[in-house]
């Protein structure tokens, strides 16, 4: 009797493990099919997914690129104010005035509101007039080096002439030989370095600078550099193309 129910009680445990084995194995089986089912609709999923996806790194991308953008063209025209403004300084402490306002004001942009075809490379108007201290000899640059001078004041606006222009005739000096000559343009987005001495050593990479002038363009005022021999004359001078520090093609506001 003792032997049957032990028989009995073996039998029932071995059902009963049986039947929890076959359960596991179930829900083990079922959790695999739901990962396949679950991966197989996420794959379904990406396609009409994915434009919106690219589409929000496209988003991020660009508003990473345009505040990187929006400062650095901030720190250049900081910088380019800057430089302007030391190399005033120095040409200042190298004797003669610069302005007839103020110069402990800071330096000031103004904006370029129209430059002709027929007189691209002759002058430019800017917004700034008479109101703003501006008055005619006034020398205005770009990127800290000089590119004309106001020719014409209004009360709003004002017309400077660029060194590209044919009548534009200044005094210049090649800083390391210290050779005088005179810089014009020739109309036509070149600018020209004139009645230098033959024979001088003067080479290319040398820096053109502006020679003593007159209360508004003293010495010392950054032009460019000797970018190679234009002409040799027979009357013991030498003419030099010069490469202008600033991009003279493209500029949207000067510095006075």
């Amino acid at each position: 009797m003792e032997n049957r129910h032990s028989t009995t009680r073996e039998l029932v445990h071995g059902l009963t493990a049986l039947i929890l084995s076959l359960f596991l194995l179930g829900v083990s089986s079922g959790l695999g099919v739901i990962k396949n089912i679950v991966d197989i609709w996420g794959a379904v999923l990406f396609i009409p997914e994915y434009p919106a996806v690219v589409m929000r790194e496209m988003f991020l991308k660009w508003r990473s690129w345009s505040n990187d953008t929006n400062f650095l063209n901030s720190e250049v025209t900081r910088l380019s104010n800057e430089n302007a403004e030391l190399r005033l300084e120095l040409a200042e402490l190298a004797g003669g005035k610069i302005y007839s306002y103020d110069k402990k004001q800071e330096t000031r942009t103004a904006r370029v509101t129209l430059r002709a075809p027929m007189s691209w490379w002759s002058e430019i108007r800017i917004d700034r007039g008479g109101n703003d201290n501006i008055t005619q000899g006034l020398p205005i640059f770009s990127s800290g080096y000089l590119i004309g001078r106001v020719s014409t004041v209004s009360v709003m606006s004002s017309w400077a002439e660029l060194i590209t222009s044919s009548s534009f005739m200044i005094p210049a000096v090649i800083e390391e030989t210290r050779e005088l000559g005179v810089i014009a343009g020739d109309g036509n987005g070149s600018v020209l370095l004139h009645y230098i001495p033959s024979g001088r050593g003067i080479r290319s990479g040398m820096k053109v600078s502006t020679a003593m002038i007159g209360e508004q363009l003293p010495p010392g005022l950054p032009i460019g550099k000797i970018s190679g021999e234009f002409t040799a004359g027979n009357d013991g001078y030498t003419t030099y193309r010069i490469e202008p520090g600033a991009n003279l093609s493209r500029f949207y506001t000067v510095t006075y």
